[in-house]
C-alpha cells in the first residue's frame, strides 16, 4: 500500500514520488550531460581549429561562466514564474542549443552557442534543490536529493566518455548531436513526469526600490560572515583546479610518453566515480572529526595526487588523478554542507552564491591555468594548480579557526 501524504507533500512510497525521482534523476543527468560533453574533446577541437590548449578550454569555460552568472536570475525568475516551467524551459533550450552546437561552422560560433547553453542551463540547479525542499516530506527529501546528485555525477561521466568514443570512431559533430539528443528525450520526460508545483508561492521580481534593498541586504550579510566569504573562495579554487586538471591532463596523455588515443584518454573519466565514495565517506568523517580537519585533509590529498600526475609512468599518473578525484569531491561536500550550515535562514541565497563561485572557478581557472602549458606544458600547469591548492590550504587553515554560529553543528 503507498504511503500516505504528509502535510500534502510528497511521501516514499507514492506514485508522485517514482515520477518526481524519475524527473529530477533526469533533470541532473541532463545538466551535466549537456554542460561537459566537450571536456575530452579539447585536445580534437586544437587540432580541428588550430588552437592552444588554453584557447581550446574556453569551449567549456563559456558555458560555466554563463551559468556561473546566470543562477541567481534564473532563481529569482522561478520564484516568479514557478519552478517547473524554468527547469523546462531550461532542458529544453540547452538540448536544442547543444544540436546548433554541433553543426557550428567556426570555434566562434560553437562559443557563442555553448555560452548561451551554460545560461540557459542555469535553470535547472538553481531550481532543483528549491523544488525537492518545497515538495518533498522532509522524511523522504535526503532519498530524492540524493538520486537527483546521482544523476548528475552519471551525466558528467557518461557525458565525457560517451563524446570521446563516438568523436573517435565518427567525428565530435555526430557526438554533439548524439548528446543533445538525448538532452531533447530527456525534457521530454522529465516534463511528462515532474508533478506541477503545490507549495510553491510566486514572488516578485526585485526590480523595485525596496526589493533591491532587500536582496542587496541578503548578499552583504552574507559576505559580512566571518565563515562564507572563505567557504565561496573554497568552491571556486576546488573547482578551478579540478576543471584544470581535466581540461588539460588530456593533453598530456596524448603526446609522447604515453600516446593515448581520444578514447582511451575519455575512459580516464571514469575516475568519477571514485568522487560517488568520497561524497559519502567525506560526509560521514565530517560528522565524527569536523568539517575543518577533514577540508584541511582532502586539499593536503589533492596536493600529493597533482604531483603524481608529474610522473613519466602511466600507472602512477592515474593514482595522482584518482587521488586528486577523490579529494576534490570530498572537499566540495564538506564545503558545501558547511555553507548551508552557517548561512542560517539564507540557504538559498548562500547556496546560489557559493555554486556561482564554484562554476565562475571552472571557467576562469580552467581556461588561465591552460596559459601555463605554453610555457613548460604539463609540468607548467601543474605547478600553477600546485600553486593555488596552497592558497586554498591556507584558506582551509583559517577555517579551521573560525568560531562556530550558535545554530551551525561542526
Amino acid at each position: 500500500m503507498n504511503a500516505p501524504l504528509v502535510s500534502g507533500r510528497i511521501r516514499a512510497g507514492t506514485p508522485e514520488y517514482r515520477r518526481t525521482n524519475i524527473a529530477l534523476f533526469l533533470g541532473g543527468f541532463s545538466t551535466f550531460w549537456l554542460l561537459y560533453w566537450v571536456q575530452p574533446l579539447l585536445p580534437l577541437f586544437a587540432r580541428v581549429f588550430g588552437l592552444s590548449p588554453a584557447a581550446s578550454s574556453v569551449a567549456l569555460s563559456a558555458s560555466t561562466g554563463g551559468m556561473a552568472l546566470a543562477l541567481l536570475p534564473a532563481s529569482f525568475l522561478s520564484d516568479r514564474f514557478g519552478r517547473k516551467p524554468v527547469m523546462c524551459v531550461a532542458m529544453l533550450l540547452a538540448a536544442v542549443l547543444t544540436v546548433l552546437t554541433a553543426e557550428a561552422p567556426s570555434f566562434a560560433s560553437l562559443l557563442v552557442l555553448r555560452t548561451l547553453s551554460g545560461i540557459v542551463l542555469a535553470g535547472l540547479p538553481a531550481v532543483a534543490m528549491a523544488y525537492l525542499a518545497e515538495e518533498i516530506d522532509p522524511e523522504s527529501l535526503g532519498s530524492s536529493m540524493g538520486l537527483y546528485i546521482a544523476g548528475t555525477a552519471l551525466g558528467g561521466m557518461s557525458g565525457r566518455l560517451v563524446t570521446s568514443l563516438v568523436a573517435d570512431l565518427t567525428s565530435w559533430r555526430v557526438a554533439g548531436t548524439l548528446v543533445g539528443s538525448v538532452g531533447l528525450l530527456a525534457a521530454l520526460v522529465f516534463w511528462r513526469n515532474l508533478p506541477a508545483s503545490r507549495h510553491f508561492v510566486s514572488r516578485e521580481l526585485p526590480l523595485s526600490a525596496s526589493g533591491r534593498q532587500s536582496l542587496w541586504q541578503s548578499v552583504r550579510d552574507q559576505f559580512g560572515d566571518a565563515g562564507l566569504p572563505w567557504l565561496f573562495v573554497v568552491g571556486f579554487l576546488l573547482m578551478g583546479c579540478f576543471v584544470s586538471l581535466y581540461n588539460y591532463i588530456g593533453f598530456r596523455l596524448e603526446a609522447a610518453p604515453f600516446g593515448l588515443r581520444d578514447s582511451t584518454i575519455g575512459a580516464i573519466f571514469t575516475l568519477y566515480l571514485v568522487g560517488t565514495f568520497a561524497s559519502t565517506w567525506s560526509g560521514r568523517l565530517a560528522d565524527r572529526i569536523g568539517r575543518r580537519h577533514v577540508l584541511w585533509g582532502m586539499k593536503a590529498l589533492m596536493l600529493t595526487g597533482l604531483l603524481l600526475t608529474l610522473a613519466n609512468w602511466l600507472p602512477l599518473v592515474i593514482v595522482g588523478i584518482g587521488l586528486f578525484t577523490f579529494a576534490f569531491f570530498g572537499g566540495h561536500t564538506v564545503a558545501s554542507s558547511w555553507v548551508g550550515r552557517r548561512a542560517g535562514s539564507a540557504k538559498a541565497l548562500a547556496a546560489s552564491l557559493y555554486l556561482s563561485c564554484y562554476y565562475l572557478g571552472s571557467s576562469l581557472v580552467g581556461s588561465l591555468s591552460g596559459l601555463f602549458w605554453a610555457h613548460d606544458q604539463w609540468t607548467g600547469v601543474c605547478l600553477a594548480l600546485a600553486a593555488i591548492v596552497l592558497l586554498s590550504l591556507a584558506v582551509a587553515l583559517r577555517l579551521r579557526r573560525l568560531p562556530a554560529k550558535v545554530f551551525e553543528t561542526l
